[in-house]
C-alpha cells in the first residue's frame, strides 16, 4: 500500500514537472516569437526609413529597362551596382516571366518605357506610409520624366498598363480612373485585348455578360 502511494505521488510530481516545463517553453517560446517579430518589424522599419532619404525626391540616370514597369537606375543597393525600380500602382504585360511567357502587348509596353525613360534623369518619388519594398527586394516608386510628367501615369494613359487593383496606394482612385478612359477609348492594349491575354490577377477580378462586352470590375 505504501509503495502504491510512493507510485502515486512519484506520478503527481512527474506530472507537476512536465506541465512546469511545458509552461515555461511556452512563454519562452512566446517571447522567443514577439523579440523576432519586432526585431523583423524595426528592420522593415529602418529599411523603409533608409529608403525615403535615400531616393526620395532625388533624381538618377535610367541604365537598364527591364520591361514595361521596372527598370535600374544608377545608384548601388546592397550588393548590386544598381537599384532595380518596379512602378507603384501599375502592371504592364509580361515579357520575361517564364511562368507566363512574353504577354500580349508585352513587348510593346517595354519599347514605350524604354523610349521615354532610358539613359533619362529621373525623379524618384516613394510612397512614406507604404513598405518602399516589394516581395522581391525591387523599390516601389512613381518615377517623374525630364518634362514634368510621371512615367506610371503614361503608361496607363496611352493603354500600355493596367491599374493595379492588388495594392492600395495613395493614388489608387485616379490610376483606375487613368485606365478606365483609356480603356473606353479602346487607346492601346484596349483596342484589341481578350480576357484571356491579361495578368490571371486581372481575369479573377474581371465579369463579362452578353449586354455588358466591356470588362467591368468585380468587388472581391
Amino acid at each position: 500500500m505504501a509503495k502504491y502511494a510512493m507510485s502515486r505521488r512519484l506520478r503527481n510530481i512527474v506530472a507537476v514537472i512536465i506541465t512546469l516545463t511545458a509552461t515555461t517553453l511556452f512563454f519562452l517560446d512566446r517571447s522567443y516569437i514577439s523579440r523576432s517579430v519586432t526585431r523583423t518589424l524595426q528592420s522593415a522599419q529602418q529599411q523603409d526609413s533608409g529608403d525615403i532619404s535615400k531616393y526620395h525626391g532625388r533624381q538618377f540616370t535610367v541604365v537598364k529597362v527591364v520591361d514595361g514597369d521596372t527598370l535600374d537606375i544608377d545608384i548601388p543597393d546592397g550588393k548590386y551596382s544598381h537599384t532595380r525600380i518596379r512602378l507603384w500602382g501599375i502592371d504592364t504585360p509580361e515579357t520575361k516571366d517564364p511562368r507566363t511567357g512574353p504577354m500580349y502587348f508585352g513587348k510593346e509596353a517595354s519599347d514605350f518605357t524604354t523610349k521615354l525613360a532610358l539613359g533619362k534623369q529621373v525623379t524618384i518619388y516613394l510612397e512614406k506610409e507604404k513598405k518602399t519594398r516589394d516581395k522581391y527586394h525591387r523599390l516601389l516608386a512613381y518615377i517623374q520624366l525630364p518634362d514634368g510628367t510621371f512615367l506610371n501615369e503614361i503608361l496607363l494613359s496611352e493603354g500600355y498598363a493596367y491599374a493595379d487593383l492588388r495594392f492600395k496606394h495613395g493614388l489608387f482612385n485616379k490610376y483606375k480612373q487613368l485606365e478606365s478612359v483609356a480603356r473606353s477609348q479602346k487607346i492601346g492594349l484596349w483596342a484589341a485585348v481578350t480576357p484571356e491575354q491579361m495578368p490571371k490577377w486581372r481575369q479573377k477580378r474581371l465579369h463579362l455578360t452578353a449586354d455588358n462586352p466591356e470588362p467591368a470590375e468585380v468587388n472581391n
